[in-house]
């Protein structure tokens, strides 16, 4: 996947069960290998209760599925609740 970092900013972050995240604030890099390890994601989704009282989450790099419009992310049934399609 190779896209500039400065288009990921502002970008909405959704699961792969359309639980609204929030939205990229910074992206963390490792200068040593030349990669996106973290992107800062902010203005989280209120409904999430399990991340009450946090003002942004580090999202691996590594668990991003896709980029386009938004970003979507591989779902944490222990980090998100259920909000979209039944499974």
């Amino acid at each position: 996947m190779k896209t500039q970092i400065t288009d990921l900013f502002g970008m909405e972050v959704y699961t792969d069960k359309s639980v609204r995240v929030g939205i990229v604030d910074d992206a963390v890099l490792n200068v040593d290998t030349k990669k996106v390890d973290f992107l800062a994601v902010g203005e989280l989704n209120p409904d999430l209760f399990q991340l009450k009282g946090f003002k942004g989450i580090r999202v691996p790099f590594r668990i991003i599925k896709s980029v386009g419009d938004i970003i979507i992310i591989r779902h944490f049934n222990s980090m998100f609740p259920s909000q979209g399609p039944e499974d």
